[in-house]
């Protein structure tokens, strides 16, 4: 129906901007037990699911065939288009510890991510993009003051 993805478009902003939140409250040390009241939005979204499994065919480069499952889900509705995000979401709370969650240091960048290096010396996002621009301003700032 017209507008039903736009209302799911706006699901998704809400439903990222309150898991922003949530990161950003917990961000720094580890999930407290209490922490699971806070997930209701995120548990609900994920009951609503109708996925199944499926065993499919794969043909092999060799010419042989091969059986693989696979998980499929069902869209009955435009709001099933949610599910995913909500799947990786609660990934992200289960596996990620939160001590390790930092937000970016770059300009204007509204990203976090999980540190795994092993000092916990990441700054930014992506150092291709946000490290990059970073650098790219402090050695314009170098050049700036030099002259």
């Amino acid at each position: 129906m017209p507008g039903e993805l736009d209302k799911v478009a706006d699901q998704a902003r809400a439903l990222r901007e309150w898991f922003r939140g949530f990161v950003h409250k917990h961000m720094g040390r580890s999930l407290p037990p209490k922490a699971l009241q806070e997930l209701g939005p995120l548990n609900k979204l994920l009951q609503c699911d109708e996925a199944f499994s499926q065993i499919s065919r794969r043909r092999e480069r060799d010419g042989g065939d091969r059986f693989e499952l696979h998980a499929m889900r069902r869209w009955r509705s435009a709001e099933s288009l949610l599910l995913p995000i909500g799947e990786a979401l609660a990934k992200f709370v289960c596996e990620e510890d939160f001590a390790r969650v930092k937000t970016c240091e770059g300009h204007r960048c509204t990203l976090v991510f999980a540190d795994h290096t092993r000092m916990r010396a990441r700054r930014w996002c992506s150092m291709a993009i946000c490290g990059n621009r970073a650098k790219q301003a402090a050695h314009r700032s170098r050049l700036r003051n030099k002259h």
